[in-house]
């Protein structure tokens, strides 16, 4: 095939023929791995697949030729080795999984309507131009959040397409979801395919990219329901969005090289915003080694902004996606749970996470699982229940977050073997409802000791778990959930990750019929969170078109709050203690302020070259990147100094300076004064203390100043806004005092 011929080829294919023989090495020793070759900088695609042919001849590739240059190739590990030393190569790694992160949450936050989704003061009717495209496991076109009713042509700056493939034709394709692609070559170069379950096509046997569209820009469903809780009207965050779809995960993962065709063919095709709920295992590794990084970095170059998940890890330090040139979310409840009642004998009560349907008519004997087990057994395990001893009964469970048998199969088991209700006890505390296949309610460990002091303590001891319900005003919301992973930033302790926090626990949206026979179903995980964010990204963008990526992300960030809808500080499940930066970001987002931010925190490609020579890239690895004469002339001295709406400084010796530029974008004459709340032990002043504006677009700089007044230990946290009237326009400040030689804070 020539190079024209290749040209057309609009999808990536991995052909795992090499010629080893001429090589002199052994096929069986290969895997896959991806050869990064940094920007596209302008030039021809056929020119770039002709100079990945010279790098490695007698390899058939896949070639990201569109967004940026390289190719993925079966290479021996000594291979990978040479190639990685040859000139214009920036990096090579192997073909690695990622992993998905996984209605009423939009009037939670305040946006009402149905498909116009009313805020006062601006016209969101702008949003029919606004592309998002999906990274995800595909989409399941008949639902009815993906209908195109009474929408307009697809918009002229589309330049994508609607691949057919198993059970997925063209004509699936409409003004609604207008483009579908599917990637394998990753996967099958991995994976058993015999064993593949999917759809060989966009189509989403998985669900969960149907859930992440519909959650985003779904339509208006009058009646969405999970099996008839939840009951009501519901859409998307941008409900008349287009939506483009770019299958890259399968039944196990999503592979690098599809992850990096997907953003490939994405840049090329036109979307304005990229959405992806999945990501890599903590910690993650150098930016230029991992796909989404890679992937996301020269998306912003060409002005799609990319949202990504944080992560479900729940532990300090273990938020993943933490580029500067991403938008990263954390999740958060909304101020409705489904709940099943455990009464214990006739005067006992309580109150657990549930989506089992079937309550117990009546009561029946409750014992502790440790009383059931067949044999040798440890507390976290039911694989050996003694039936005998189980039927009939309440079993109360353990689970452990290294368990290896998930909370739905603990319920199938306790079944089987005769049990008719189950109280879970999480030992990480996880509030999440599962769809239990009897009588069931998860509880945490303290309410857990409880029932089990009630079962030790009572002769006879009795429970009946009632069927789940709806539960809408529960108190406090929102408060930051316990499977959202968390900061500090493990690469680069300089930028806060996460940014932002969203709905993300027990949220109900689209699903697949394939992975089961619902056309809804209910999900939680960081993976719901992101979407939320990436519907009022949209909306922002139809508000203001010609407004960057980075632009978006500050008056996201900047107008979002520390306070739950009591007015009180956010808090953290489980325990409830007070939220901070690491577990929320800038805070949780609030739709309706972002789209009238005041200020904004606004930062261009030349900017995260700055940035990346501060953190030790220098010119030769610049340049292989950016493909261009970029320099490190500007270079950051510190990468604190990137203009990022929120300022961490992980190593205070004494005192220390960082510049910021804000861009109005709010009333032409306006004055605004700093306010500052000083993270304990330290002192922040602004220079100046007020800033003021004469035009829109107006650009004005100031220092914010930190000295230590006192010994700390650990991150302290405070914040900076800039107040005009009503508007507060705020950064979060995390700063961390360096310790002494003699291993004492100053």
């Amino acid at each position: 095939m020539g190079l024209q011929g290749w040209r057309c080829i609009l999808n990536l294919f991995l052909v795992f023929a090499i010629f080893c023989g001429q090589l002199g090495l052994f096929c069986s020793s290969s895997k896959v791995y991806v050869v990064y070759r940094g920007s596209q900088n302008g030039e021809d695609p056929d020119d770039i697949l002709s100079q990945n042919h010279q790098i490695l001849a007698s390899v058939h590739e896949g070639s990201y030729r569109h967004g940026f240059k390289g190719f993925a190739a079966k290479l021996t590990e000594q291979q990978a080795s040479q190639i990685a030393k040859m000139p214009g190569v920036v990096s090579v790694f192997p073909n690695s999984k990622r992993k998905l992160h996984t209605t009423h949450s939009w009037d939670f936050m305040g946006l009402l309507g149905e498909e116009t989704m009313e805020i006062p003061g601006h016209s969101t009717k702008n949003q029919v131009n606004v592309i998002i495209g999906f990274i995800d496991t595909g989409i399941w076109p008949e639902s009815p959040s993906f209908a195109d009713a009474n929408m307009p042509p697809v918009p002229a700056r589309w330049k994508g397409r609607c691949q057919s493939g198993e059970a997925f034709n063209t004509s699936f394709c409409n003004r609604k979801v207008i483009g579908a692609r599917y990637y394998l070559s990753g996967f099958e170069a991995e994976e058993d395919t015999t064993k593949i379950m999917s759809f060989r096509s966009p189509r989403d046997s998985f669900g969960h990219g149907s859930h992440t569209a519909s959650t985003a820009a779904g339509r208006y469903v009058a009646n969405m329901n999970y099996k008839g809780l939840a009951a009501g009207g519901a859409r998307g965050g941008a409900p008349m969005a287009r939506i483009a779809i770019y299958k890259t995960c399968w039944d196990s993962g999503c592979y690098d090289v599809d992850l990096l065709a997907a953003f490939d063919d994405a840049i090329k095709d036109g979307v304005h915003i990229l959405s992806l709920s999945l990501g890599p295992d903590s910690p993650q590794g150098e930016y230029f080694n991992d796909a989404i990084s890679i992937g996301s970095f020269h998306a912003a170059a060409h002005g799609v902004l990319v949202l990504s998940s944080a992560g479900n890890a729940g532990i300090p330090g273990s938020a993943t996606n933490i580029a500067p040139w991403m938008l990263t979310v954390a999740a958060s409840s909304t101020d409705r749970d489904f709940t099943s009642d455990i009464i214990l004998g006739k005067d006992l009560n309580f109150t657990g996470e549930s989506l089992s349907l079937v309550g117990m008519n009546a009561s029946a004997r409750i014992i502790s699982a440790s009383e059931a087990y067949a044999g040798y057994f440890t507390p976290y395990q039911s694989s050996s229940l003694n039936s005998t001893k189980v039927r009939g009964k309440v079993l109360v469970c353990r689970h452990a977050e290294s368990s290896s048998e998930s909370k739905l199969a603990k319920s199938k088991v306790v079944k089987a073997a005769g049990g008719v209700g189950m109280v879970l006890i999480d030992e990480s505390d996880k509030d999440v409802a599962i769809p239990f296949v009897i009588p069931s309610a998860i509880v945490g460990r303290e309410i857990g000791n409880k029932i089990l002091s009630y079962i030790n303590s009572t002769r006879k001891s009795m429970s009946k778990i009632s069927g789940a319900k709806t539960v809408l005003g529960s108190q406090p919301a929102p408060y930051i959930a316990s499977f959202s992973s968390k900061g500090p930033n493990a690469l680069t302790p300089e930028i806060l990750k996460p940014d932002i926090a969203a709905p993300g626990l027990n949220i109900l949206a689209a699903w697949s019929p394939a992975a089961g026979n619902m056309q809804f179903n209910i999900l939680s995980g960081t993976s719901m969170a992101c979407p939320h964010v990436t519907g009022i990204a949209a909306l922002i963008k139809a508000v203001h078109p010609s407004w960057s990526p980075s632009a978006i992300k500050s008056a996201i960030m900047t107008t979002a709050t520390v306070t739950d809808k009591n007015h009180k500080p956010i808090t953290v499940h489980p325990g409830g203690r007070r939220g901070n930066a690491f577990d929320y970001g800038s805070g949780f987002v609030d739709p309706t302020r972002a789209l009238d931010p005041g200020l904004i925190y606004d930062a261009q490609p030349t900017d995260y070259k700055a940035f990346l020579c501060s953190i030790g890239y220098d010119e030769k690895s610049l340049r292989l990147i950016t493909r261009d004469n970029s320099s490190c002339n500007r270079a950051f001295k510190t990468a604190s100094a990137l203009n990022y709406p929120s300022i961490t400084v992980p190593h205070l010796k004494d005192n220390f300076s960082v510049t910021r530029t804000v861009t109005n974008v709010g009333k032409p004459r306006s004055i605004y004064k700093a306010v500052v709340s000083n993270p304990v032990g330290i002192n922040v002043t602004i220079v100046p203390k007020q800033l003021m504006f004469d035009s829109y677009g107006q650009k004005l700089s100031f220092t914010v100043n930190f000295k230590v007044t006192a010994p700390t230990k650990g991150y302290v946290f405070g914040f900076l806004s800039w107040r005009n009237g009503n508007t507060w326009v705020t950064s979060p400040l995390v700063v961390r005092v360096a310790a002494s030689p003699m291993g004492l804070m100053k």
